[in-house]
């Protein structure tokens, strides 16, 4: 199998709601993520799985559009009522996004992985095989497609 990897960056804000130390505060990461992805069918006619820009068009922009200087929050987590209530406060935009878990580094790649990338390139021949996210440079999450 041939795979390609693109390397897409942000900053957003979290917490992992019931951490038993400091990650329990709110808090930002300059994230990494390394996207890796296959063609079911092979290279196309150029030689690639797919060109590097349309990858980065396709995930980059999702990403900008829902994390990218927000705050990703556990749907369970007290704070997402009046994360949600900010905007209304201030009188401008936050971006807030929810997930069913915890915005853990593990569960950030699972979420790409097994739900948005699959919704995003489902019109094309392409897989997303792995993701890795780097929450600080030296710590990192792998998601691997199952076979």
């Amino acid at each position: 199998m041939i795979t390609c990897t693109r390397i897409l960056e942000f900053d957003a804000g979290h917490r992992v709601f019931g951490h038993e130390s400091k990650c329990s505060h709110a808090h930002g990461h300059r994230y990494k993520i390394e996207i890796e992805a296959s063609a079911m069918s092979g290279l196309d006619s150029k030689g690639r799985v797919i060109d590097f820009s349309v990858l980065k068009g396709i995930v980059g922009t999702w990403i900008d559009e829902n994390w990218d200087h927000g705050f990703i929050v556990n749907n369970e987590d007290p704070l997402k009522s009046l994360l949600i209530q900010i905007p209304h406060c201030v009188g401008g935009l936050q971006k807030v996004y929810v997930m069913d878990e915890n915005p853990t580094a593990e569960n950030i790649a699972k979420h790409l992985g097994s739900k948005v990338c699959p919704d995003l390139l489902k019109n094309t021949d392409v897989t997303v095989t792995h993701i890795r996210i780097w929450e600080t440079p030296n710590c990192y999450a792998d998601w691997w497609l199952e076979p």
